[in-house]
């Protein structure tokens, strides 16, 4: 089904839209005002207008909070790979959709150097940061070996999957991040040439 044809989502589900975003707010909000260990969920959840138990019915962990996008990004990588028109090349797809994201946003630029200061400056959210980018680059990769009739992603198609994704997490922080990517992904794409992947 396209996107065009995609019914609406219902009530039920715009509302759960709706919790969902107002907790990642109320936990971005209070852990950049007062820093992340000093904020308990209880806090963020009353923040939202919601019960502890309404907030771990959506997310896991107190640090999956600040990480609400990492299922639609997930999504997101399949789809670039999976939708892309006939004929057209999966590296320029992915790099597409990856500069599609709020990350990539000048207008979101500000709050993102806020983020990515809170998340390094905390182990556990840095330890977070760094195994969320490691699932999106295995999501990848099984995209990637299923384009290719593959079954399991093989060790080049892991590697370039991990390229892809490691590229991502270095430019964040470039003054111009998607020009920065797309420097990185030429040098990945003459290197598939090289070896015949492309």
């Amino acid at each position: 089904m396209t996107e065009k044809n995609r019914p609406a989502p219902g009530l039920r589900q715009r509302k759960k839209a709706r919790i969902r975003r107002a907790l990642a707010d109320a936990a971005l909000r209070l852990f950049l005002e007062r820093g992340y260990d000093a904020v308990t969920v209880a806090e963020i959840a009353d923040a939202a207008d919601v019960s502890v138990p309404t907030l771990f019915s959506y997310f896991r962990s107190k640090e999956a909070l600040l990480f609400d996008l990492e299922p639609e990004i997930d999504a997101g990588l399949v789809a670039a790979v999976r939708q892309r028109s006939p004929g057209r090349d999966v590296l320029d797809a992915v790099q597409e959709y990856l500069m599609s994201l709020p990350t990539a946003d000048p207008r979101e630029r500000e709050q993102f150097e806020a983020f990515l200061g809170l998340v390094h400056g905390t182990p556990a959210l840095r330890v977070h940061w760094q195994q969320m980018w490691l699932r999106h680059a295995d999501t990848l990769a099984d995209a990637l070996a299923a384009d290719r009739g593959l079954e399991t992603p093989d060790l080049r198609i892991r590697a370039v999957a991990r390229f892809i994704i490691d590229a991502v997490m270095l430019v964040t922080l470039e003054p111009d991040p998607p020009a920065a990517l797309a420097d990185l992904l030429a040098l990945l794409r003459s290197g598939l040439d090289a070896a015949g992947l492309a």
